[in-house]
């Protein structure tokens, strides 16, 4: 296995935070490297096509980059094609398709595993997101071909019995596209309502579409197994069984926690397994592992969004300044 030159930083997810640390890292004329497993932008590409950003896109802005968009709220499409403008126009040097397997300090040095290769860096920066691993529902059936944790495109399900499970923001979108694709769709809810996080324009279609009987909705219920053909949901009336076509189980996602402890981050110990970081350097337990982006909250995923976690970059790169 070959070994790559010296860096300053080894930075871990070429998704927008990752590619805004690039930037950051460049201009204060640190030398890095940026890794990622998948495409550029890996998560960003695997959103339905049809996505509409919650944000504006002066907020998705990196780099002091403009970010023209002909609508109030940018698309997947024009959103990938932002990001790879600006990686072209900063040149970033990047490794996409090359998954990283360990991190391990040795003296000031961090040795940086990848499948192709092995790189040394002084610091490294974990920018991985958390759209990579679904929160799984560990009820039989979940493996069949038929169900899927991720929604790309409404056509797919048209005219097909679909069961959506989930309330929040890519539950809703899924419900209502492939509803409009003919399928007859039913969500399955675990709480008493739609996600309140649910885009403001949004919410009153699916409200209204549950209400008139357009999409049947089961609130405080739960899938209990799938089967071919058909499903059971344990609903407040008792179980319900269903003719069943496809199941789009979009019950969230969760950052490789794994990984983390294998870089030998601490978490925290409850359920919200916060990986243990200065909000205000973004360095973790481990003198020169930096943590930047969504990773930062844990399960909470919801607490960091591209607008709020752009300044992570520079926070770091600060930092690093700061000790030499």
């Amino acid at each position: 296995m070959r070994t790559s030159s010296d860096f300053d930083i080894v930075i871990i997810g070429a998704g927008p935070i990752g590619l805004s640390c690039g930037i950051e890292a460049q201009k204060a004329g640190l030398s890095y490297v940026i890794l990622d497993k998948g495409a550029l932008v890996n998560s960003l590409y695997n959103y339905p096509v049809t996505m509409t950003f919650f944000s504006t896109s002066e907020k998705l802005e990196i780099g002091d980059v403009p970010f023209i968009s002909d609508n109030p709220k940018p698309r997947r499409n024009e959103a990938l094609e932002y990001y790879r403008r600006v990686t072209l126009k900063f040149n970033l040097n990047l490794r996409l398709f090359e998954e990283v397997f360990s991190v391990q300090k040795t003296g000031n040095h961090f040795i940086v595993e990848t499948a192709k290769q092995t790189y040394l860096a002084r610091n490294v920066i974990v920018s991985t997101g958390f759209y990579d691993l679904p929160a799984t529902m560990d009820i039989p059936g979940e493996d069949l071909p038929h169900v899927t944790h991720y929604y790309k495109d409404p056509h797919y399900y048209a005219l097909q019995k679909v069961v959506v499970v989930g309330a929040s923001n890519s539950s809703v979108d899924a419900a209502l596209e492939t509803y409009r694709k003919g399928a007859q769709v039913t969500m399955v809810v675990r709480g008493p309502e739609i996600g309140r996080r649910v885009k403001y324009w949004v919410r009153p279609d699916i409200e209204n579409r549950i209400q008139e009987g357009s999409i049947k909705a089961y609130f405080n219920s739960s899938l209990l197994e799938i089967r071919p053909g058909e499903v059971d949901i344990q609903t407040p009336e008792g179980v319900v069984t269903l003719a069943n076509d496809f199941v789009l189980a979009l019950t969230g996602y969760k950052p490789n926690f794994d990984l983390l402890r294998k870089f030998g981050v601490e978490l925290s110990p409850d359920d919200k397994l916060y990986p243990q970081h200065n909000s205000q350097t973004m360095e973790t337990n481990q003198p020169g592992l930096y943590l930047a982006g969504v990773v930062c909250g844990g399960m909470d995923t919801h607490l960091w969004f591209i607008e709020n976690s752009r300044d992570h970059a520079q926070k770091i790169v600060q930092h690093l300044l700061a000790q030499k």
